[in-house]
């Protein structure tokens, strides 16, 4: 029991201070070449109430690449551990090396991969000319086809190779899919991916998934998955090293190389815990997000332009409402950190 729980918090101690280190540095480079969008989004949102709420000066003068600190920081960690287990050899040593193939040799794949899309996606909004730098609709098409694409290839590892069928329902016993777990998983994937549109405001997706990632640890530890419980912490210990510098006012916007990466690895953690039919419960910022995005975009479609929201996503709505961003900001950690604790529990009690 102590050596597996050191296994899970010293490779988070590790990634989280790691991030601190190269925070400065990644900063100043971010800076030097100012890697920040090029056009606002108030230009391409046209409502008065998003420009109200809207700081497009701050948004062309703040980097949005943030997340390479993250997913550097768990890559680091990963490979201190593994390299350690490989030239000092020992019990000990072999046993605090939490990269496994059963395990998280995927969702590390997943993060990284996912990471680089994001990144490619940033580096577009940051140099990029014409409507692919302003984020338009056939770019955010080539994104989610990316994303389907990557979450197809871990579908067929799911079934070929890990041999996996079914899900768990809570309460209920394992619920057989067969080859149909192929696209079911592609279906969270993209749901997923769909709530990382949370990342609007100073602090806010940072701690959200800081909240939903420390949940996971915990869940897979409880499942005795001690290589996902050190992969969910190290997750979480660079979040946490992002979020450091993140607090408003941000050094810089975590991007879609932090956000794109993170809500797919979340989704295969979801599947390899067996925990998918919980994750919208540990994960329920990210789908009241984005419901409220389809809720906004159906209304208007279907009531004549009727909106529900002032502004979508809901933190936006919030805002315009009159809320601080702090305040929305806060509220969502209280929101975040409630719903985690529920969906622990709930694997709990389920089984």
């Amino acid at each position: 029991m102590l050596l597996n729980l050191i296994k899970i918090f010293l490779p988070m101690m590790t990634a989280l201070l790691i991030g601190l280190f190269i925070t400065p540095f990644a900063t100043h480079f971010f800076y030097k070449y100012k890697m920040w969008r090029k056009y606002s989004r108030g230009d391409t949102v046209g409502t008065l109430d998003f420009k109200k709420i809207h700081n497009s000066e701050e948004e062309l003068k703040t980097p949005r690449v943030g997340g390479i600190i993250i997913w550097v920081s768990i890559l680091f960690s990963v490979l201190i551990f593994y390299f350690i287990s490989i030239f000092f050899p020992s019990d000990n040593t072999e046993k605090i090396n939490f990269l496994s193939r059963n395990q998280t040799l995927i969702p590390l794949l997943v993060l990284i991969f996912g990471s680089l899309l994001g990144l490619t996606d940033d580096l577009i909004q940051i140099y990029g000319k014409g409507k692919i730098a302003h984020d338009d609709k056939s770019w955010r098409k080539w994104k989610a086809f990316l994303v389907f694409l990557i979450s197809f290839l871990i579908g067929l590892w799911f079934y070929y190779k890990l041999g996996m069928v079914s899900i768990h329902i809570p309460f209920n016993g394992d619920l057989y899919l067969g080859i149909l777990i192929i696209p079911f998983f592609i279906i969270v994937s993209l749901a997923t991916f769909s709530g990382g549109i949370i990342d609007g405001l100073d602090g806010l997706s940072g701690g959200v998934l800081a909240s939903i990632f420390s949940a996971y640890s915990v869940i897979a530890f409880m499942n005795n998955q001690i290589d996902i419980a050190a992969f969910s912490a190290v997750v979480t210990g660079a979040i946490l090293a992002f979020l450091w510098f993140n607090i408003p006012p941000a050094r810089f916007y975590m991007g879609e190389t932090g956000i794109i990466g993170l809500t797919i690895t979340l989704a295969t953690l979801a599947f390899l815990t067996d925990t998918v039919l919980i994750l919208p419960i540990v994960a329920m910022p990210l789908v009241v997000t984005s419901l409220s995005v389809i809720i906004q975009m159906i209304s208007k479609k279907m009531r004549n332009g009727k909106k529900v929201f002032k502004i979508s996503p809901l933190h936006h709505h919030f805002e315009a409402l009159g809320w601080s961003p702090y305040k929305v900001v806060m509220r969502y950690w209280i929101f975040s950190i409630s719903f985690s604790i529920i969906g622990i529990i709930l694997t709990v009690i389920s089984r």
